[in-house]
């Protein structure tokens, strides 16, 4: 398990006293005891004296400012943790949501919050804000909620338990990247000849899904799709490619690289599966709205196929979609498929569970003399208005959720944490009058006698959500009954056409008991096939989902929000493999269902590799239809429909290997000799066709066309006959350009190629520059003061570039111009300077609005840019740059061509570069950096070469 953060446990400025181990006199499991009742009134005192703006502040947070502030007398509440994780500085990391503009952005930086995550979209900006600043920014009209910044979890299931002092023991980043540079100089120097089959260390899930032996029945390898994954990050994805454990050439998104490794482990899985699939990922941890908006670009920016994450964000809501499953629905709509983990938080069945979900119950027990009453968990069977929690839950969040519409909640409902003392011990009593969410959540501080208790506030009944996450409801030593139901499966796993995919091991058993005293856990079949004996992991999140909203609040039963309302979803759909191997350090054993989730996308990338263009509902009637039933017959909650086996599902959709044959770059000879392609000059265009395929491709043909005025392309279609899976045909067009064809403009091939096969026709676009390039390379650079690049924000800091003079472009280069070059990480004579030059990434954008990214968190620990070409034509990748590199100088080819940024239109305008800090704990500064461009050569004017031209800018001249 990973967490996006951790939950404060028992603070209130070192006041805290300690737990009281025996139960206090007078509490019953039909009422507080006096010292709760006073404690709870204390609080409350608070909920009813706040303002309107300290009403928009996560009740938690206000309360450690009261106490801070002496406002509120920390020896009132003895034993509590506000919940509110403060830094040494005074800072709080928050979720600020409302309307998002660079005026409030400004404001937020004004008040000394530095920014670390901005979705326009959902409205929500992440920010580490002092904690004394949270009123000034709620006052504002245009924030609607500051709250705790809202955690997530991956659904990696620890295969040695987590503790507390854990966290301080946790690698730096220093040491971290030490590590992943060393085991990349490893893998370097071993590796063999590379090739397109997966590395040596496979997963078990790949003979367990019967997946090796149906690519080679069906002859289908992924093909054709892109398979892309959300998770922590992919700190060793050069290590993993180094070892031949993934292909090169992994999309991820600039900037969403992320911290961490599960999404490494994640993709290698998903290869060894589909071992042709192209590959994609993205971070899900800067922030909810950005793990949305990261799910939309890689459908709509990274044309993704098939998406797969692992991760919950504790505030999903149970019961509507909130944004990270409406990005989900947006995606699936658009044609996408989408999986996701069901989760690790147990199931009843299994006894594992920490989840209970009903109507309230009036218990007729008020609470203080300010308003509230109890909720019965027993109902029918008596009057019990606690929920004990098992001792082996510490460190757990839970929530509360209940079934009011999304920012519409005006039944107050509120949380607490008691100890068996009856200390309130963790509460969460935000104020719900109609805009806000009908959430609160607290966490456990582990040790026995723990229970929880909902007390209505305010307002009228409504069915209720309780989840201690990866917690567990257990009766009480003092007599206390756990109440739990099936259901934990939440959030965007329960998206109605999401897949929400269960765990079954598929080796080894989960190596330890998840409470002590647990039966021991299932072992898988490998190096056999699941089959109907097959269990579950007793960790695996069970269902069904009750739904009461549809996305934008619109009630599905109106009038009824009970637990005979809304709509119920069979959840989890289905079930795939965990406990199984990967390169991946940290994850050479992956337990949990974030290791279950990609061996089902990959299952499906076989499907859609073998069936181009199969609707997503015929993919899912497959998966669900063919299903090995597991557990009890039938559909059932901690499986689904099934444990999924490839070849069953390939042969259900009459899977076959099929060709993907596509046009490579052109090569041009003009007949005049020339070395370039000028105005009124007739040339050959020597065009190749590979076939990328399974399948071969026959009937192969081209069609060249050209959109540009004037130019002719003779002859118009060619046969290419019959390719071979992985073979090459060319052939050879003539294509004439106007006289009139104006120098820099260039001549648009469009080829459509066609074949025998579904992924027929596939159509390149390609752009052959008109005119000799200049030899004359003019110089323009940054002419201001250094500007500071923010710590972990987003946003970054932009420079400017004015070029004038050029017209159209033959040649860019981009260069950081240092004058002497050193590691000092303060150093004025570099041209970026900036401890851990891995936590940047540069952007370049045109007069145009086009953009390419220049390089992406590189060169890891190492300090300082210094003289270093960016140009599209150099030997060496920047992506393989390390640490000991630094200072960074030399020639690289940029993370994107920056070549395009100038095709078709003139080069003069204001040009921009961006430095982003995408990491925190460093910092630095641009200093100075230039662009490097050459023009065409015009007719009768005589133009004098120059290897280096005469920069404008403070440092040195750089050769282009």
């Amino acid at each position: 398990m990973l967490t996006a953060g951790t939950a404060a446990l028992v603070t209130a400025l070192g006041l805290v006293g300690p737990p009281v181990a025996a139960a206090e006199p007078g509490q019953t499991p039909d009422a507080f005891s006096e010292n709760t009742v006073r404690q709870i009134e204390a609080l409350q005192s608070v909920k009813k004296s706040q303002s309107a703006t300290e009403s928009k502040v996560d009740s938690r947070l206000l309360v450690e400012q009261k106490i801070r502030a002496q406002r509120m007398s920390a020896s009132a509440v003895p034993a509590l943790g506000s919940g509110a994780m403060v830094s040494a500085a005074g800072t709080v990391l928050v979720d600020i949501r409302g309307q998002v503009s660079e005026e409030l952005l400004k404001s937020l930086r004004e008040s000394g919050a530095g920014i670390r995550a901005v979705s326009a979209r959902y409205g929500s900006v992440r920010a580490e804000v002092p904690l004394n600043a949270l009123s000034t920014i709620a006052g504002r009209a245009d924030v609607k909620k500051v709250e705790t910044a809202n955690e997530a979890f991956t659904a990696r299931q620890l295969a040695e338990p987590a503790t507390a002092g854990e966290q301080g023991d946790r690698e730096t980043k220093e040491q971290k990247a030490v590590r992943i540079a060393d085991e990349l100089k490893k893998a370097v120097e071993a590796k063999g000849q590379p090739g397109i089959a997966a590395g040596p260390v496979n997963s078990e899930g790949d003979r367990a899904h019967n997946a090796d032996t149906a690519r080679q029945q069906f002859g289908v390898t992924g093909v054709g799709t892109k398979i892309c994954a959300l998770s922590d990050g992919v700190d060793s994805l050069a290590t993993s490619q180094a070892r031949g454990e993934l292909p090169a050439g992994v999309d991820v998104i600039p900037g969403q690289e992320g911290d961490g490794d599960e999404g490494t482990a994640m993709l290698e899985i998903i290869h060894d599966l589909a071992p042709n699939a192209s590959l994609g990922f993205a971070s899900a941890f800067n922030s909810d709205a950005s793990f949305a908006d990261n799910i939309r670009k890689l459908r709509f920016d990274a044309s993704c196929d098939i998406i797969v994450d692992d991760v919950l964000y504790f505030k999903e809501s149970p019961f509507q979609d909130w944004i990270i499953a409406q990005a989900v629905n947006d995606v699936t709509a658009d044609g996408a498929l989408y999986f996701s983990s069901a989760g690790n938080e147990g199931n009843v069945a299994n006894g594992t569970s920490g989840h209970w979900e009903g109507d309230f119950v009036d218990s007729g027990k008020g609470v203080g003399k300010f308003a509230g009453v109890a909720h019965n968990f027993a109902g029918a069977a008596g009057n019990q208005i606690f929920q004990p929690m098992s001792s082996a839950s510490p460190g757990v969040p839970v929530t509360l959720f209940w079934s009011d519409p999304l920012g519409r909640s005006a039944n107050d409902y509120d949380l607490y944490l008691l100890n068996a003392a009856g200390n309130v011990v963790d509460f969460s009593q935000d104020n719900q009058t109609g805009t806000q969410d009908p959430y609160e959540r607290v966490d456990t501080t582990g040790g026995a006698g723990l229970r929880l208790a909902i007390v209505k506030f305010s307002g009228e009944g409504r069915y209720l959500s309780l989840s201690a996450l990866r917690g567990r409801f257990s009766d009480s030593a003092d007599g206390l009954k756990a109440y739990t139901t099936p259901g934990v499966t939440v959030g965007h796993s329960a998206a109605r056409d999401a897949f929400s995919v269960a765990a079954a091991p598929a080796a080894k058993a989960f190596p330890r008991a998840l409470e002590p005293n647990d039966p021991a856990n299932p072992a898988g079949p490998f190096p056999g096939a699941f089959s109907a004996a097959s269990k579950v992991e007793r960790f695996t999140s069970d269902g069904p989902r009750r739904m009461f909203y549809q996305a934008d609040g619109t009630p599905i039963t109106p009038g009824n929000v009970s637990g005979t309302g809304g709509e119920v979803r069979a959840k989890p759909d289905i079930t795939a493999a965990d406990g199984v191997s990967t390169s991946v350090t940290g994850f050479t054993t992956f337990y949990g269902t974030s290791a279950a989730a990609p061996h089902a996308a990959a299952i499906a990338g076989l499907v859609l590799s073998g069936n181009p263009g199969l609707p997503p509902a015929e993919v899912r009637a497959a998966l669900i239809n063919t299903a090995v039933d597991i557990l009890t017959p039938g559909r059932d909650n901690p499986s689904g429909a099934g444990v999924i086996l490839a070849d069953k599902v390939l042969a259900y959709t009459g899977a076959s290997p099929q060709p993907l044959a596509t046009a490579g770059q052109p090569t041009v000879t003009p007949a005049d000799g020339g070395s370039a392609l000028d105005p009124g000059d007739t040339a050959k265009v020597t065009l190749p066709v590979t076939n990328r395929g399974d399948g071969t491709a026959t009937s192969t043909s081209v069609v060249l066309t050209s959109p540009t005025p004037g130019v002719t392309v003779a002859p118009r279609a060619k046969s290419y006959g019959t390719i071979s899976p992985g073979q090459t045909g060319v052939n050879d067009f003539t294509i004439t350009v106007p006289t009139t064809q104006e120098l820099g403009v260039p001549v648009v091939l469009n080829a459509r190629v066609t074949f025998a096969g579904s992924f027929s026709p596939t159509t390149s676009t390609f752009s052959l520059p008109v005119g000799t390039p200049s030899p004359v390379t003019r110089n323009f650079a940054y002419a201001g003061a250094p500007v500071a690049i923010p710590d972990s924000d987003p946003t970054g800091v932009t420079v400017p570039i004015a070029v004038s003079g050029v017209g159209r472009a033959s040649k860019l280069t981009f260069s950081v111009d240092g004058a002497t070059c050193n590691t000092d990480q303060t150093s004025e004579t570099v041209g970026i300077n900036h401890s851990y030059v891995g936590d940047l990434v540069g952007t370049l954008t045109a007069p145009s609005g086009a953009k390419a990214t220049v390089f992406q968190r590189n060169g890891a620990s190492g300090n300082n840019l210094c003289q270093v070409v960016f140009a599209d034509n150099a030997a060496t990748p920047f992506s393989s740059v390390t640490a000991s590199n630094a200072p960074f100088t030399g020639t690289y080819k940029p993370a994107q061509a920056l070549g395009g940024l100038t095709s078709g239109t003139a080069a003069d305008g204001t040009w921009t570069f961006t430095a982003t800090d995408v990491a925190g704990g460093d910092t630095g500064s641009i200093r100075s950096v230039s662009l490097h461009i050459n023009g065409f050569v015009q007719p009768g004017v005589a133009e004098r070469p120059a290897g280096v031209g005469k920069s404008v800018g403070r440092g040195p001249v750089k050769p282009v």
